[in-house]
């Protein structure tokens, strides 16, 4: 038996919490912009993805018109900073409504650092750094999607293998969940697909 949910009758902000309670985990894009006057501006964006790889586009989506939106659409360049798990209390503190000329960064004693091809600087603290232009944009009712050309990708050694590939465990992502839930990163399970050929000669993937 289900219970049965349509958006054209329930509640907007009720079909909102709805999605993101089950659409999960979400990765988070801990976002860095910087305004049109210059105030460095950091925010967690919990719809983000990877949109192409060729060429290299990384999209999130703004939930309303926010100082990231705005500054984004004023420079076009943005970075979207790892948020680890240690850095929980840092990236729900950059949630907060700040007003637009009191930077997150400064606010909440996040330290920065230079970026190699972009304005915004990154979170010196994050494992990964990865450097966007503004590639475009596409409105969806009140949201917009943001899609960001990748320039540069910089990554902490010390969460690298020795073949220069990160590793997860090292990386420790946080993710959110419903309401007001982050999820870590716990089980992973390591299996590679099956060729059609090896599955045809009775391979299976156990349970």
């Amino acid at each position: 038996m289900r219970v049965d949910f349509d958006p054209g009758t329930v509640n907007p902000d009720a079909f909102y919490r709805l999605l993101t309670a089950v659409v999960v985990p979400r990765p988070i894009a801990w976002v860095s912009t910087l305004s049109a006057d210059g105030v460095a501006n950091l925010a967690p964006h919990s719809f983000y993805t990877v949109a192409s790889t060729e060429p290299p586009v990384v999209q999130f989506t703004s939930v309303g018109v926010k100082d990231t939106l705005r500054n984004v659409l004023a420079t076009e360049e943005f970075v979207v900073n790892l948020a680890a798990e240690e850095q929980f209390a840092a990236v729900n503190d950059t949630a907060t409504g700040f007003p637009p000329g009191l930077g997150e960064f400064e606010a909440v004693g996040i330290a920065p650092e230079p970026s190699a091809t972009v304005g915004p600087p990154r979170v010196a603290g994050s494992p990964v750094a990865i450097e966007c232009g503004l590639h475009d944009t596409v409105a969806i009712g009140t949201c917009t999607v943001v899609f960001g050309r990748v320039r540069h990708v910089a990554v902490a050694e010390e969460v690298l293998d020795g073949r220069g590939h990160p590793v997860l465990d090292r990386l420790r992502p946080l993710s959110r969940l419903g309401g007001n839930e982050w999820g870590a990163t716990s089980v992973v399970r390591d299996r590679r697909r099956i060729r059609y050929e090896d599955w045809r000669a009775g391979a299976r993937t156990a349970p």
